[in-house]
């Protein structure tokens, strides 16, 4: 049996380790705040009783909904170990554009990104609650101009990112996340350090909390809804100060599955 428990006190550990250097570094820094709103849509599709396709759009906007924040798309290739390993490679295409009162993009304009990734889930169940931890390594193409005269982007920079998610969920009526028709509660809370030569200010690149309700149709059907907090540091400096975003605002989303499994069988 996996010892789920150790793995996450090591790697919080590590987590803890890492940012408690450039924390102590940091004499200044710019505070920002933004509405944020974002929906996501996943789907999973069943092909064997190992394999199966993930797809994913998140649609992430500022000022809750009016302006544009973030477009990502997410494919990937699931390969089911056992009950509780899943492996996941797959490709993810990112549109960020400006918002907030300091951009992202030195330029204020928006950019592209390009982004392979590698992916392990660990499951697990500690009485009523469902447990997982993800964890996500990520090789990051990032669109840059080299001039202001310059339309689209002409340059790509290489990042690593290295992502840790913990997640829980309880069941609210029934005794069990598997069964049908369950209302849940969840929460979940994933940090993002880069690393490599070209990462500048943002080792600590970002972290994410999310408090959610969700209801479980089926095993094929669920949404979920709730606040979510991202704290951002950008990777760069404005007069000599570090720039943290923090967003606050909401998060929606529809997760799908499709077994395609039983019509190859029938």
């Amino acid at each position: 049996m996996l010892q789920v428990s150790s793995i996450f006190k090591s790697t919080m550990l590590v987590l803890i380790l890492h940012l408690s250097i450039p924390c102590a570094a940091q004499n200044t820094r710019i505070n920002e705040q933004n509405k944020i709103g974002w929906f996501n849509f996943n789907s999973t599709f069943k092909i064997s009783d190992k394999f199966g396709l993930h797809t994913e759009y998140q649609l992430r906007r500022d000022n809750f909904i009016t302006d544009k924040q973030q477009n990502l798309l997410r494919l990937g290739v699931n390969y089911q170990c056992n009950e509780k390993v899943q492996l996941r490679l797959g490709y993810a295409w990112i549109e960020t554009y400006p918002y907030g009162e300091t951009p992202i993009n030195n330029l204020g304009r928006d950019f592209t990104e390009h982004r392979f990734f590698q992916q392990v889930t660990l499951f697990d169940e500690i009485g009523k609650f469902n447990i997982s931890h993800r964890f996500m390594l990520e090789q990051r193409w990032l669109g840059k101009y080299s001039s202001s005269e310059e339309l689209t982007e002409d340059q790509y920079v290489f990042v690593n990112r290295l992502r840790y998610m913990f997640r829980a969920q309880i069941p609210l009526n029934n005794k069990k996340m598997s069964d049908n028709k369950v209302c849940y509660a969840g929460l979940y809370d994933e940090i993002f350090l880069g690393f490599g030569k070209n990462v500048n200010e943002n080792v600590f690149d970002q972290n994410r909390f999310a408090a959610f309700l969700g209801y479980k149709f089926n095993n094929n059907a669920r949404v979920e809804a709730g606040y979510l907090n991202q704290t951002l540091q950008l990777g760069r400096e404005i007069n000599n100060s570090n720039v943290f975003q923090n967003n606050n605002g909401f998060i929606i989303s529809t997760l799908l599955n499709f077994d395609l499994t039983k019509k190859v069988k029938q």
